[in-house]
């Protein structure tokens, strides 16, 4: 909330910087753990799980540099504290990876290892990086991303987001409960378009850029078109496929969609490629007859197999994110990051 609303405020909505204000006293106020440092994730009936998670952590990051961008009180002294929280106490050098979760007192750590906290923390180390001129933020990414793509090029581009403690992979993982929300089994068909988009942010922004990247960035696209687009002969974007790429979890999920489209728009950009653009066209479509709510508003956030409005993992319509990037980032240059490209006018 703090982040899409810094960005409205950067493109003049009218409001969005007291609704803005409003996320970033939660996370300034009764979600920071003054004791212990860091942030709790979620405050359930009064009070607060024993977990803090990097997952949570790295979107702090993500606000707090939209926020100071766009000139949001605290913002930048939020986004000081997080970036040190969050670099000291997740971030393993070991690996070159952030772990997952400790207890409340960052005692205990987790044994449990995975990517999608480190998707997330690209993005959210191309926007600090952006913000605070530190272009070993933008390096650290790209070591995170170098390590992921690793392991989805021996996986024929399927991402493997579970691991242990060492990071191995754990491709097995939630085999018997594969529509966990936060864990689901096998790949996820949303962060191959996710990260193809992440990795052509990294090539625009390094001044250094490997090759690889738009190799990488095309092959997860592809992978996403193959497995997920359609595959089991309806419209729509299954949610998660086996190692073989046959649908697993075949609910349509919004923010999939919506990342499909990013990555489109990313692609069509980067390459001149029409293809990509006409594909973007499709998929338009599809979130304008399926997803989108003319009566009350925002994009449906989950539905069944056959299209049809259900809410197992996504109850009602809690996140913004997804649907607002997907409109953002068709119409910016791929670096720098959103809140930064709107300060500097750069809006097509």
């Amino acid at each position: 909330m703090a982040h899409v609303y810094s960005l409205a405020d950067l493109l003049g909505v009218e409001g969005a910087g007291d609704l803005a204000d409003q996320a970033f006293a939660g996370l300034t106020g009764s979600l920071r753990d003054r004791d212990a440092g860091g942030w709790f994730s979620s405050l359930l009936e009064g009070d607060f799980p024993d977990e803090k998670a990097c997952y949570a952590h790295a979107f702090i990051v993500l606000a707090g540099s939209s926020g100071q961008v766009a000139g949001r009180p605290g913002a930048g002294e939020l986004l000081t504290e997080a970036l040190d929280v969050w670099q000291n106490r997740f971030w393993d050098s070991g690996s070159s990876m952030f772990v997952d979760h400790w207890d409340r007192g960052f005692t205990r750590l987790d044994p449990y290892r995975g990517v999608n906290g480190n998707m997330h923390a690209v993005e959210a180390l191309l926007a600090a990086g952006d913000v605070t001129s530190n272009a070993g933020l933008h390096q650290q990414a790209l070591t995170i991303a170098t390590r992921v793509m690793d392991n989805a090029r021996r996986q024929d581009w399927r991402i493997p987001e579970h691991f242990d403690q060492q990071w191995r992979p754990q491709l097995e993982h939630n085999r018997d409960h594969p529509d966990d929300p936060f864990e689901p089994y096998g790949a996820t068909v949303g962060h191959a378009y996710e990260w193809a988009r992440l990795l052509l942010h990294l090539h625009a922004s390094l001044a250094d850029h490997p090759n690889w990247l738009t190799d990488a960035a095309t092959a997860l696209f592809e992978r996403g078109v193959a497995d997920g687009w359609a595959a089991d002969g309806r419209p729509g974007f299954v949610y998660t496929t086996d190692w073989d790429g046959r649908p697993v979890v075949r609910d349509r999920m919004h923010w999939v969609a919506a990342e499909a489209v990013a990555a489109g728009a990313s692609l069509y950009q980067h390459t001149g490629d029409i293809r990509y653009a006409e594909l973007c066209g499709t998929w338009w479509d599809y979130i304008e007859i399926y997803l989108m709510d003319r009566r009350y508003g925002s994009w449906h956030h989950q539905l069944d197999q056959d299209n049809r409005l259900i809410g197992t993992v996504w109850p009602g319509k809690p996140d913004l994110y997804h649907a607002v990037q997907a409109t953002l980032i068709p119409q910016l240059p791929l670096a720098p990051s959103l809140a930064s490209a709107l300060a500097a006018g750069a809006l097509y």
